[in-house]
């Protein structure tokens, strides 16, 4: 059982990272008013929040920049208009896809950007690249933290590899990731043992982002937390990619640190999020995302549902099996 002492202990190197705009913008294409994402930067502000990630450096080589909103791509002028030179405690991040970011030409040097941090997104197949991706950042002098996606479908021989090539890169931060919301807490206590291993022997921060399609991913940071992690990314009311993510709200209320307070989060919620629901924006736990990750599927098929207002569950559950 876990030490009660590591759970309700205040840790001062507890981050919290709100990933709103970034995961959240999966579920909308990133179409946020200007009001949103200013009220969302003050929020986390008067919350205590550490982190706040704007969302993508996607290329415009790849995607189309007429069919999403401007946090997918995150300019840094776009970022400027809302946080000004962000004379404040908080910090802002942005998310960098293997293969899909010019890192080379838009990720330009920190002394001339508002961005602290580059989170480098990678599946075990392009951890060459993704070294290549963070020493560049390093050398432009940004915080670089590195998310090993899809880990649920992971070999543990090849984590291990993945973990040990990052370790002897300058990454700040491995960030543990249940992109399918298929792990347990339990599942998530073994993880954290192997990327501690690494952690510790490289000296790196660890992180955790979690998805909530079995209704764990508070459960599964709690977890983590006790662990010893330190980077928690949670997002408001839970916003994310299909089944979104560790509820920012849940986070806070549960973490000991003085510094953090949940009311200006209420606030928030209570003025956005429950607005873009009324407007039709569609996220959180239902039946399609638990058969995906109870099955360790992507969530793709399960979104695909969700968009199709289809309601036909055992229909859609037998044409998933089939595919696993």
């Amino acid at each position: 059982m876990k030490e009660l002492a590591n759970l309700m202990n205040y840790r001062s190197d507890v981050k919290v990272v709100d990933a709103t705009l970034r995961d959240g913008g999966l579920v909308n294409d990133f179409y946020f008013t200007d009001e949103f994402v200013r009220d969302l930067y003050h929020a986390n502000i008067k919350a205590g929040v550490d982190y706040m990630e704007f969302g993508y450096k996607a290329s415009r080589e790849v995607f189309d920049e007429t069919k999403f909103g401007k946090w997918k791509f995150c300019k840094d002028e776009d970022i400027r208009e809302i946080v000004g030179e962000n004379d404040t405690d908080l910090k802002i991040a942005v998310m960098a896809d293997v293969g899909r970011c010019d890192y080379k030409t838009d990720i330009i040097n920190r002394k001339d950007s508002p961005i602290d941090m580059i989170r480098v997104a990678t599946y075990l197949n392009t951890i060459p690249t993704a070294v290549d991706m963070i020493e560049d950042a390093v050398n432009k002098g940004y915080e670089v933290s590195c998310n090993i996606m899809a880990i649920s479908n992971a070999q543990e021989s090849d984590l291990k590899v993945a973990l040990d090539i990052l370790g002897k890169s300058p990454v700040n931060i491995f960030y543990i990731v249940d992109s399918f919301g298929s792990l347990y807490p339990e599942q998530i206590a073994r993880i954290t043992d192997i990327y501690m291993e690494f952690a510790k022997k490289y000296n790196k921060k660890l992180g955790i982002h979690a998805h909530n399609n079995q209704q764990l991913a508070f459960a599964n940071t709690i977890e983590a937390v006790g662990d010893g992690v330190d980077y928690l990314d949670g997002t408001y009311a839970a916003m994310g990619r299909g089944a979104g993510n560790c509820a920012m709200e849940l986070l806070l209320g549960f973490l000991r640190n003085p510094k953090y307070n949940v009311y200006p989060v209420i606030q928030f919620i209570e003025k956005h999020m429950l607005k873009l629901r009324e407007e039709g924006v569609v996220w959180g736990y239902d039946l399609q995302y638990l058969m995906t990750g109870l099955l360790n599927q992507h969530p793709r098929t399960a979104i695909q549902f969700t968009k199709d207002k289809r309601t036909d569950y055992s229909e859609f559950y037998k044409e998933i099996v089939v595919q696993d």
